[in-house]
């Protein structure tokens, strides 16, 4: 039977997508900021791993610990609550001047913002069926691709005028403008609570955790994330350093494969939907690995050719997580959606925290800037998407049983 969207899905949808806009760039901007960050603040790239890490351990923390209460309230007042939090830790961020209040700061945002995803992911799961799941998160999951288009340049262009904590303020900003419209417009989302059979929150996360049929999807999660985390945090610097790309030309290299990404963001969603969500994870994996190797070995280089192969890999590394996470949407029983996504993101920021921690250990930034090693982390996020896509197969056949039957 064909999904009508009406106009509050389309609204439903808009308003997720920007929500997920801000909570993305608020992680991405540190990337292309690396370079003033480690400069301003004297710190080194191991310092700055942790930086990054530190927020995808809070994450991931904060998700373990609201998993429990995830399908116990409105998923409406939940995502107020987390995204308050998340405007005002952002702020502290932009008032930033050392490395010790930063890394303070970047803790306090992970807390709030590693359950925002997961409600978000939960509500379209309430709302959205599984046939056009795919086109839904291909649409809100263009938040990555908007970051890059609108978020990263201008937050470039802005630090580069009033300083690198001037784009936390803007990101708070814009933030807050969002909660208003969510408290305003957002219609309650109480579906799930009409099949609560939990009493207690940490037997409910303890019951998801265990559930034998839900592993196979956490395992999976567990290494979704890596290539992200070992990658971004230091691309801007080997972008500069070892592309030969010029600082002023940044702006341009993201802004173009943001706009790459935008255009190709939905068409792999409504593909996903179409020759199926594992199909599209598999193809997309092929790709994203080949380029990644490839793209890591890169030496100094024209701007035209850096721009193409960092596009094509956003396209493709998108597509992954598109049809990955309309997959694993499928995988859980309605009672259990929130705590399971919860649970999911919260692997994903561990896991990526893990990973950003050990591409800081791996990657050596000489006296020049010259970052060495990279083509390491090329190896091993590859290794890690191959492995992935095996353990996704599990994934896949337990969604095929359970609608099927």
């Amino acid at each position: 039977m064909d999904f009508k969207f009406t106009p509050y899905h389309v609204f439903v949808v808009g308003l997720l997508a920007f929500l997920q806009f801000t909570v993305v760039l608020d992680f991405m901007i540190l990337s292309p900021l690396g370079v003033l960050v480690m400069e301003k603040l004297q710190i080194s790239t191991q310092q700055f791993g942790f930086v990054v890490s530190a927020y995808a351990f809070s994450a991931g923390i904060s998700g373990i610990l609201a998993a429990g209460f995830a399908d116990r309230f409105d998923r409406k007042k939940l995502l107020l609550f987390f995204y308050i939090g998340f405007v005002l830790a952002t702020f502290l961020c932009g008032i930033a001047t050392t490395y010790f209040f930063l890394f303070g700061a970047r803790i306090l945002t992970g807390l709030f913002a590693g359950v925002l995803s997961s409600i978000s992911f939960a509500i379209v799961a309430d709302l959205f069926p599984l046939q056009v799941r795919g086109r839904v998160m291909g649409f809100i999951m263009t938040a990555f691709a908007a970051s890059q288009v609108f978020g990263l340049p201008i937050g470039i262009y802005i630090s580069n005028l009033w300083g690198w904590q001037s784009p936390f303020l803007m990101i708070a900003s814009i933030s807050g403008a969002v909660g208003f419209i969510i408290f305003f417009f957002l219609k309650p989302v109480i579906t799930h609570l009409d099949h609560k059979t939990d009493i207690h929150a940490f037997h409910h996360l303890a019951k998801t955790i265990t559930q034998p049929k839900y592993l196979p999807a956490f395992i999976a999660t567990t290494l979704l994330a890596t290539g992200g985390f070992m990658l971004m945090p230091f691309g801007s610097a080997f972008s500069v350093h070892n592309l030969g790309v010029k600082l002023e030309d940044l702006p341009l290299v993201y802004m173009v494969t943001g706009v790459v990404s935008m255009l190709g963001g939905p068409l792999m969603g409504r593909l996903s939907d179409a020759i199926g969500k594992y199909n599209m994870f598999v193809i997309a994996s092929i790709f994203a690995a080949s380029i990644i190797i490839y793209y890591t070995k890169m030496e100094i280089s024209p701007l035209p050719i850096v721009i193409f192969v960092n596009s094509i890999l956003f396209v493709f590394v998108a597509a992954r997580m598109i049809s990955a996470n309309a997959l694993t949407s499928a995988v859980p029983d309605l009672h259990d959606r929130g705590a399971f996504m919860a649970i999911s993101s919260s692997i994903q920021q561990i896991s990526g925290g893990i990973a950003a921690s050990v591409a800081g250990l791996i990657v050596i930034q000489t006296s020049s800037g010259y970052m060495e090693r990279y083509e390491i982390l090329g190896y091993v996020v590859a290794g890690a998407i191959v492995l992935t896509v095996i353990l996704m197969y599990s994934v896949n056949q337990i969604v095929l049983r359970k609608h099927s039957q």
